[in-house]
Order: structure tokens, then sequence, then C-alpha cells
């Protein structure tokens, strides 16, 4: 990036200990039970279950938009994104402060104390801005090589007036980043925050501790204007993200039992994703899940000397070649019997969500370097370029573990190589079906060979699909808070990765997950010279806050607060009856 010219600016401050305390604050007086002792943030007002019979109550919940004027909304924004125009400067400083932290995940042994530096920072931020917070212990303790967890950031901020009657929104978002190094091809040092260009380049920028503190910035704003938050604020922040995010889910799922800290969250917010262009926001409903497989063959005790055992040993590789390429074909098709038969048809209206976004198939191929050399791509028109990423699954050969990959000649014959391959999965799609189908079409396969070797197949991982309704309020909100800032819609998009974070929250708590993106499709997450464009942070922080409001005008009650039975799988069904976020159709 230097060579292109631009003025360099290293953001580097030292870190300050005088700004704050990290003294745990309780929320002392406020009742409901706890995982563990340094756990004390309970719902904001914990909800019981109604008296009344649910039976003769029951009827349609639907949320509508308030007959309530946006006029608060409007006075609050024109303040509110001279404030944050104003505050550009302090933004980019305390990001630089935030990204001279190395909170990499991947490295326990020599990065957890950053960790926990980087979450103990952040935890004094939300003090001083007169939030509660607390460190939850990582419900695993350590990791499989016996490496100490980071904990769980839990934090609280209650809306001003009435904080009982109102909404609540959990914000969720991760602290830890990607390793990175000047050696691995950065134009500068990755935990020095640089701007050039109007671009803040450094680790963690974009992914994710941008966006992360982008809610705090958005709360500090209405502080300094002295407007009160008008619905309650949760946030929950991790540090093992980029490594599976060891401990969330089990801590998920402690947290959403009645009278815990999740168990009053009316709707949760991510944005832990990128748009798809450069310039016109999206949100996104719906992700790809995945099953990663891996499969042996074994040949032999010891690798052998193909010049000495050559032609006497039937080798492993060749049968793993044979078995790799029986998988997938050269256009991307997927030769796995039966794994098309769950992928539901593309109706009319999910096509016609397709017509009005933004994407260039030209530019992807020069965004992605594929221009200079095939110039090609498996389709050549925008709606199935994009339903070939988001809702058809894809099958992508990795690497095979135990093969000689350096550099020169070694004319080795490996004894046992280890095929890496996964399948992204769409709605409707089963790991556990996936992992039979595949298992099957292996075995076969490999019978066929007639080779005595031995061969394995094992499912490393696997995670189902998700898609939510872009109809649903909280995407709504998101986006009027987008238009507001914009001045446009955002494109409503889905992403062929997986965030199983997003399914872990909507499946404990039956509540509505919105992905919105803040950051651009070129940031460059996990790869060198990651960015932060100044725009994207600014209007980032202005589509929060925004957001924030519009989330204030939806009536009707609280979708956490009611008790009553989950509908069944028919009831679900039912044309016009259930608008997902809700656990039921009653209000007690």
């Amino acid at each position: 990036q230097g060579q292109r010219g631009g003025h360099d600016r290293a953001l580097n401050p030292a870190l300050d200990p005088a700004r704050g305390s990290s003294t745990t604050v309780e929320a002392s007086g406020r009742p409901g039970r706890h995982l563990e002792d340094t756990v004390k943030l309970p719902p904001l007002q914990p909800t019981r279950r109604s008296s009344r019979s649910v039976q003769t109550q029951r009827f349609v919940c639907l949320y509508l938009l308030s007959a309530m004027s946006s006029s608060y909304t409007d006075s609050f924004a024109a303040p509110f994104f001279a404030h944050v125009d104003a505050s550009t400067a302090q933004y980019i400083s305390e990001l630089g402060e935030a990204v001279s932290i190395p909170s990499v995940s991947s490295d326990l042994p020599n990065h957890l104390q950053d960790i926990i530096r980087m979450m103990e920072w952040t935890k004094a931020y939300i003090e001083r801005l007169g939030g509660e917070c607390s460190l939850l212990p990582n419900p695993v303790k350590v990791d499989d090589e016996g490496n100490e967890l980071p904990p769980i950031l839990l934090a609280a901020f209650h809306a001003d007036e009435s904080p009982e009657t109102k909404k609540t929104v959990c914000c969720y978002a991760h602290l830890d980043v990607q390793p990175a190094s000047k050696e691995d091809g950065w134009d500068s040092d990755p935990f020095v925050l640089t701007e050039k260009d109007d671009k803040l380049y450094g680790r963690g920028a974009t992914d994710d501790k941008g966006p992360a503190l982008s809610w705090l910035w958005a709360i500090q704003a209405h502080r300094k204007l002295q407007v009160g938050l008008p619905v309650n604020v949760k946030l929950m922040f991790e540090g093992m993200e980029e490594s599976g995010s060891v401990g969330m889910f089990e801590a998920i799922r402690m947290l959403s039992k009645e009278g815990e800290f999740l168990s009053d969250v009316d709707f949760f917010c991510i944005s832990d994703n990128y748009w798809i262009g450069q310039t016109k926001p999206c949100l996104t409903y719906g992700l790809r899940g995945m099953a990663a497989f891996s499969v042996s063959v074994q040949c032999c005790e010891q690798d052998l000397h193909s010049g000495v055992m050559g032609g006497s040993v039937h080798e492993a590789m060749t049968d793993m070649v044979h078995l790799m390429s029986s998988l997938v074909d050269s256009s991307g098709k997927i030769l796995v019997p039966g794994i098309m038969d769950d992928v539901l048809p593309v109706t009319p209206e999910e096509s016609a969500l397709y017509d009005t976004i933004e994407f260039d198939c030209e530019e992807y191929k020069k965004d992605n370097k594929v221009k200079t050399v095939s110039d090609k791509l498996v389709h050549d028109n925008k709606k199935d370029l994009l339903m070939a990423r988001w809702r058809y699954p894809s099958l992508s050969l990795h690497g095979i573990e135990g093969a000689f990959s350096g550099a020169g000649t070694k004319t080795v014959i490996p004894a046992k190589v280890i095929g890496k391959f996964s399948i992204r999965l769409v709605p409707d799609q089963n790991p556990a079906t996936i992992e039979k189908l595949v298992t099957q079409h292996l075995n076969t396969k490999f019978a066929s060979l007639n080779s005595p070797n031995k061969m394995e197949v094992k499912l490393q991982h696997g995670a189902r699909a998700w898609l939510s309704d872009p109809k649903h309020p909280n995407f709504e909100a998101a986006a009027r808070a987008t238009e507001k800032v914009y001045g446009l819609l955002p494109d409503y998009t889905r992403e062929g990765g997986s965030i199983p974070i997003t399914s872990a929250f909507e499946e404990a708590t039956k509540m509505n997950v919105c992905l919105l993106p803040v950051g651009a499709c070129d940031d460059m997450a996990h790869s060198q010279n990651e960015k932060y464009n100044k725009r994207n942070l600014v209007n980032g922080i202005k589509v929060l806050g925004i957001y924030l409001h519009e989330l204030a005008k939806l009536t009707g009650p609280k979708p956490s607060a009611c008790r009553c039975a989950e509908l069944t799988d028919e009831e679900l069904m039912e044309p016009g009856a259930f608008m997902r976020g809700f656990k039921c159709k009653c209000i007690m």
C-alpha cells in the first residue's frame, strides 16, 4: 500500500490506566439466579410465568410499527450525526489502543494475557460509560491442550425511562483476532493502526474490534448529548471466536435459562460480517452451515523410498487422489449421491430479492484475483453466481496432510495421507445426514478400487445453516436505520460462510438475530493489510445508534416475556400466524 502514495500516520497511543478502573460493578439488589459468583448481571427484569390460562388468551402476536411520529428519532439524528463526525479523531485513537493489544486466540500460551487485557480494557470503558459489566469465567475452563480459556464479557446499559417495560437488544462481538506479523506481507506493523488514504490498517480493525467498539461509541454519544437510551442494551463479547468460540455455546445455553442474563433479550444484533460490495450497505438474513471432513488412507507404518519400493506396494496417495476426485467435478457439481435431496427449490419471492442487489461479476473477478488468471467464474450472471455462493451447497477440497508439499523434490511414498474437504450446507440439510451420505459414497468408491489399504472417514465439525426472515421487525428497524444514514435501503443478502453463534443465540432463546454488517467487502479480514474505511467506521456508529431508536418504535409485547409452550412445527406453518422471534402466539 505504501508504494501507491498517500500519507501514513501511525496510531499507537500508549494505554492509559488512569482513564478508568477495572473494578467489577455489581448489579446489587437485582434478583436472578447466577451461573458463577462472578456473574453479576441478571435480566433487567425477571419474567414470571403467568397464572392465567394461556388457552383462553391465545391470539396472533405480531409486531406493528407504532403510530407515534418519527420526529424523536429525527430530532436525535442531526445532533447525533454531528457529534459522531466531530469525534472521529477520538474513535480512531481509541481503535488504535485496541488494535495495539495482540489478542490472538490461536496462540493461548503466548497471548492469553493479551486477550484478558483486551477484555479488561473494554470492561473499564463500559464502566466509565455507566454500564454494569462482569467477566464470566469460561464454562469450558481449558482447551484440548490444557490451556486456560479467556473469560466472556457481559455488560448491560438500561433505558433511562421505565427500563422494565422497554425492549432489550443484545449485541454480540468478539475481541480476539487472527495472528499477524509484518513478515506475512503486511505493508505496516499489523498491531499499529496506520491511517492511509482514509483507510485504517491494522489487525482487528474491521474484524471485530472496530464494530465492537462502535456500540460503545454509540452509547457514549447518547451520554454526551444527554439523551437517554431508548431500549435496554446488553453486550456479550467473547475472546475465542477466531478459534472456534470455545465455551460460548455452553455459556449461551446456560445464560438463556429463565432468570439468567439472556432470558429477557428480545432482539440480537451481530456486526461481524461484511457488505457484498464496497459502497452499498446490506443486511444478512442467511448463512450456510458446514460439514468438515477428513478421509485417511494408510498403506504402511512409515514412509517408503519410491525408487526402492515403488511398484511393489499399493500406495495410499494413489487411492487418495481417486477418492478426492470422486467428490466434486471441475465445474463445482457435487458428485455425492443424495446431497441435493433436501435443498428446497427457489421461490419467486426469493428470486426477486436478488434482482436489486448491487453486484458486479467483473469487479468480483478483480477483487478475488481471478481476472488475471482464468478470467472465468462458474456462472457468468449475478443471480446464478450469488445463489451458488449463498443458497446452494458447495464442496471444496482443502489439502492432503502427510503428502510432500515443500519446495524441490522428495521422492517418497507417504505411509498415511489425510484428505481434508468440507461441504457448505443450506437450510434443511442436516450435518448428520450429510455425514452418512459422504461416508457411504467414499466407502463405495474405495471398494471399487480393490485396494487392501486402510481407509477411514471422519466428520470433524458440523453446523446447520441459518435462515431468518428479512421482514422481521428486527430487520426492518435495521433497514430504516441504514436508510437514515446512507439515504437508501440496504440489500438483503445471504452469505456462503458460517457464523455458528447466530444459530446458537436463536436456538437457545427463540429470539430473532439480525446480521448488520458495517464493513466493506474489501476489508481483507484474516488477510494481510486488514483495514477499516474511515467512512465505514463513522457511518457504522451512526447506523447502530439510530438502530436502537428504531427498535424503540416497535410496539407490542416483549417477545422474551412469553412463557407459554412453544408452537409445534405444524402450528408454525399456519399462514400469517407466526413471525419468527416469538415463542408462541399468545400475550400473557
